[in-house]
């Protein structure tokens, strides 16, 4: 990442390159008006930087007299845009060579080329968005469904920093009491203010464990869960992927080891995103194709946040199926018995079946009938959570940063409960309350390294 200079203009293409309705080139800093006076033709001949802030016109981006595009132009004054820089927006026909010829110009004109997430990085610095709002943006655009948006934008509207902010104002507030201990000892604290402060900091500890607990929920929002297919050959694998996801995604064959790859989709369940995969069946096999295929199966198996075992209600349960239910010991699972509409040929049933698992759910399917399969998705969406979140919580924390941050802060402020309970120097106090501040600011973007915005920025798209 460059480091961020105020006096650069930064330009980008915001938009997909290739064929499409609109591509959008935008520029953002202090020659961003003046770039646009010269290559920005207007109907009325009227320049772009006597433009009032906030209107769109139309017109044409002109190279040596020659018409290259015709545009509509959006500008957007300083310091009420996205990045409190004078911004310049370029709608173009979608296109490749349009676009391109824009961006060319722009940058033979003194802008140079953004870095990812530079003008989001800019928003920061600039005071519009603290770091939390920031990384929003990026998860904004990778939402996956209806309720990860919703997490997103709470967080980019400044639900999660709110509430950081205030458990970090109460941190502050608990600070200057024992630092104020400290400066005057000969004071010290009466006996009705060490228990407030007491109530204080346990309320803080309260809070921060919410706050470090809601990460396991929301990083399932931001991120997916891992849901594997599996069982032996020709079981009925394929066929319940393009149940589940509505469509012919995989070939299906009454062939057993029709599915010689991992197929891996996303589908929505109750607004969770899940990754769903479609293995191939786990057996013995002896060419070269199948014993690789059955080994990215088994790496599936390892990193699957649930499995859905597949068993035949037609066969008996055999050696091959013991070995697959031995692969997934431990694993977050629910147990399909497929095939029950071949009730004459019956040799597996669900009494059986539990006898050989403890907790684990197991469920009864036709997928040739489509018997079972929604209650089979409610089941999936029910194991994910287990009936702990609840998407009216506004605060959710589903960053591996501001989970690490605050799990920091919240063991900081035990450790200070721990020693106001018994009476311990306040000098150590203060140094604990010290850090869980440095580390709540942090989540904010407060006191935060270049090295830290490099990494978290190089993730965004260029252009955002």
């Amino acid at each position: 990442m460059l480091k961020n200079n105020a006096e650069d203009t930064i330009v980008a293409i915001s938009t997909p390159v290739g064929e499409g309705g609109i591509g959008i080139v935008r520029m953002s800093g202090p020659r961003s008006l003046k770039i646009a006076d010269g290559i920005f033709l207007s109907k009325d001949g009227s320049k772009p930087s006597k433009f009032r802030t906030y209107t769109t016109h139309y017109g044409h981006i002109v190279a040596e007299n020659r018409i290259i595009d015709e545009v509509i132009l959006t500008v957007m004054k300083t310091p009420k845009s996205y990045t409190k820089e004078d911004v310049v927006e370029i709608n173009c026909h979608g296109g490749i060579q349009a676009v391109k010829k824009v961006l060319d110009l722009a940058l033979k004109r003194g802008a140079r080329l953004a870095e990812p997430g530079e003008f989001t990085r800019r928003a920061f610095l600039n005071g519009r968005l603290d770091l939390a709002q920031a990384e929003a943006v990026a998860d904004v655009i990778r939402a996956k469904t209806e309720a990860s948006l919703k997490v997103a934008m709470n967080q980019l509207e400044g639900e999660l920093s709110r509430s950081v902010d205030a458990v970090r104002q109460d941190a502050i507030d608990i600070a200057s009491h024992i630092e104020a201990g400290i400066d005057f000892p000969e004071e010290g604290l009466e006996l009705g203010e060490k228990k407030a402060l007491v109530k204080k900091t346990e309320d803080v500890v309260s809070r921060l464990k919410k706050l470090v607990d809601s990460y396991e929920e929301g990083i399932v929002f931001r991120e997916g869960v891992l849901a594997i297919i599996c069982g032996k050959p020709n079981v009925g694998k394929s066929s319940l992927m393009n149940l589940l996801l509505k469509r012919d995604r995989v070939i299906v064959s009454p062939l057993p080891g029709t599915t010689r790859d991992a197929v891996e989709e996303i589908i929505n369940l109750r607004g969770i995103p899940i990754r769903i995969v479609d293995t191939a069946g786990i057996s013995e096999t002896k060419g070269a194709v199948e014993k690789e295929a059955v080994l990215k199966s088994k790496r599936y198996l390892e990193m699957a946040d649930i499995v859905l075992l597949m068993l035949d209600a037609s066969a008996k349960i055999d050696k091959r199926d013991l070995d697959i239910i031995k692969l997934v010991k431990g694993k977050k699972k629910i147990v399909l018995i497929n095939k029950i509409d071949l009730a004459r040929n019956r040799k597996t049933g669900k009494d059986e079946v539990k006898a050989l698992f403890e907790k684990e759910k197991v469920m009864e399917v036709s997928v040739e009938k489509k018997r079972n399969i929604k209650e089979l998705e409610d089941m999936i969406a029910d194991t994910v959570f287990e009936g702990r979140f609840s998407q009216a919580e506004s605060a959710i924390v589903s960053n591996a940063r501001h989970r690490e941050a605050l799990d920091k802060a919240y063991r900081c402020m035990l450790s200070v409960k721990r020693e106001l309970d018994e009476e311990l120097s306040p000098e150590l106090t203060a140094i604990d309350l010290r850090e869980a501040i440095f580390e709540l600011g942090l989540v904010m973007g407060k006191s935060v390294s270049e090295d830290i915005l490099d990494r978290i920025f190089e993730r965004f798209c260029i252009g955002k």
